[in-house]
């Protein structure tokens, strides 16, 4: 299945029902009168989290989505059938924007959230609700009020725990495939991942779910390579893994160039917790090693594990401390009482 992770839909509520104009005129019945019923009330239109999407590819091929019109009031006092909700199903972390791609408009983050964003068109009134003492033959009924409508831009922010950056060819898709059993694209050349991909991690009794990025080069966040599009899909990461390919002359120069891409791009990226690895080391000999985890530490000013995730070497303590981090995370969270970011309008 192809990712997707921007669409641009239009959507529309349903028009109301119009109202009925009528009069009862039965043949040895005492009283007569108005009885037209009102408009029924046009359906919602609703977007709703589920959890076995993780992608937009559905809205490539469909773009419009307009909920159903209600059924107009009839004779003998009947008010029309109100239209039907139509659902619009996302997957989490789908950010719902105005066209300009100015202001979100609602954020979906959990499976099992439903807003009704579009509310449906009012019924009009059939000529009986005009019925009064001085006026007792209405003849007069009102029409149904359209429904609302606008186009929307869809942006899908992946809702993971972990997510892996580096430059290109650092390793970050053998990682994944190491620790879990997704099976990301993996060959000897940069740009082999050309969209995200989802991981489960198995710590002890406990999960966390890991996302591998495209790689940022230098000059990402000018659009080169691949630019920093993806980068989203790393903002709501509790924490960041940072792989640097050991096998590079300079580990510390790679190291600055992501980090000077991050922190150009913001969302809050560069402020992170970042656990660095040196990785790759079963291409290296002890004392290179060392060296290179020696400057890679200096930059990083931070302790740098080191890791091949081609030989499995260092990746349990790695998941380890990534789990923890996700713990410690999670626990700070609860403490500060951090309210849903979800906006309902």
């Amino acid at each position: 299945m192809k990712f997707l992770d921007e669409a641009k839909i239009y959507v529309k509520s349903g028009d109301g029902g119009n109202g009925c104009i009528s009069f009862r005129r039965e043949k040895y019945v005492e009283f007569g009168g108005p009885d037209g019923g009102s408009g029924g009330r046009g359906g919602d239109l609703v977007f709703e989290c589920v959890a076995d999407l993780n992608t937009l590819i559905d809205f490539r091929y469909k773009q419009h989505f307009k909920a159903p019109r209600a059924t107009d009031g009839a004779g003998q006092n009947r008010s029309g059938a109100n239209g039907k909700p139509l659902v619009i199903k996302v997957p989490p972390g789908t950010q719902i924007l105005d066209e300009e791609k100015e202001n979100i408009l609602a954020d979906l983050t959990t499976a099992g959230q439903r807003i009704i964003f579009l509310k449906g068109g009012n019924g009009g009134f059939g000529n009986t609700h005009f019925k009064s003492a001085t006026n007792q033959a209405p003849r007069r009924a009102n029409p149904g009020l359209p429904g609302l409508e606008q186009w929307l831009w869809l942006r899908l922010k992946l809702i993971a725990d972990a997510g892996l950056i580096g430059l290109p060819n650092a390793g970050k898709s053998t990682f994944l495939s190491a620790v879990s059993k997704a099976h990301p694209k993996i060959a000897d050349y940069p740009f082999t991942t050309l969209h995200p991909n989802l991981g489960v991690v198995g710590v002890e009794e406990r999960t966390f779910v890991l996302a591998d990025i495209p790689g940022l080069i230098e000059g990402a966040s000018e659009g080169a390579g691949l630019g920093t599009r993806f980068l989203g899909h790393v903002e709501r990461c509790r924490v960041l893994l940072h792989l640097v390919d050991g096998t590079q002359e300079d580990v510390a120069q790679a190291y600055k160039t992501v980090v000077g891409e991050l922190a150009a791009y913001g969302g809050g990226l560069a402020e992170k917790n970042v656990i660095v690895a040196l990785n790759k080391i079963d291409a290296l000999d002890s004392e290179t090693i060392e060296e290179r985890r020696a400057a890679l530490a200096e930059a990083s000013g931070q302790h740098v594990h080191t890791i091949s995730g081609v030989a499995g070497m260092g990746v349990r303590d790695i998941t380890f401390a990534l789990d923890q981090e996700i713990l410690d995370d999670r626990k700070r969270e609860m403490e500060g009482d951090t309210p849903d970011e979800g906006y309902y309008p």
